[in-house]
């Protein structure tokens, strides 16, 4: 059965500052790209937990969402 729900990381936004990395590194949901280095990416979009946020809420830049089923995140407001 295919994942029908993981974060997305656009790398416009994204400062490559490692928070989501160092998130899940326990679980290795996200590493980081050796051939783009640092750059973050989901490495394994299926062992995330659905509707989780932890890394859409911590990423400081808002350069994590989600696709699929969502139900109802919005991303945390940043001053």
């Amino acid at each position: 059965m295919a994942k029908n729900w993981y974060p997305i990381i656009d790398e416009t936004l994204c400062a490559q500052c490692g928070k989501c990395v160092d998130l899940c590194t326990k679980n290795r949901h996200f590493t980081y790209d050796a051939e783009q280095a640092p750059r973050p990416f989901v490495s394994r979009p299926e062992n995330c937990v659905d509707h989780c946020h932890g890394c859409g809420n911590l990423c400081p830049h808002g350069a994590i969402t989600y696709f699929g089923d969502d139900t109802g995140w919005t991303p945390p407001h940043r001053s």
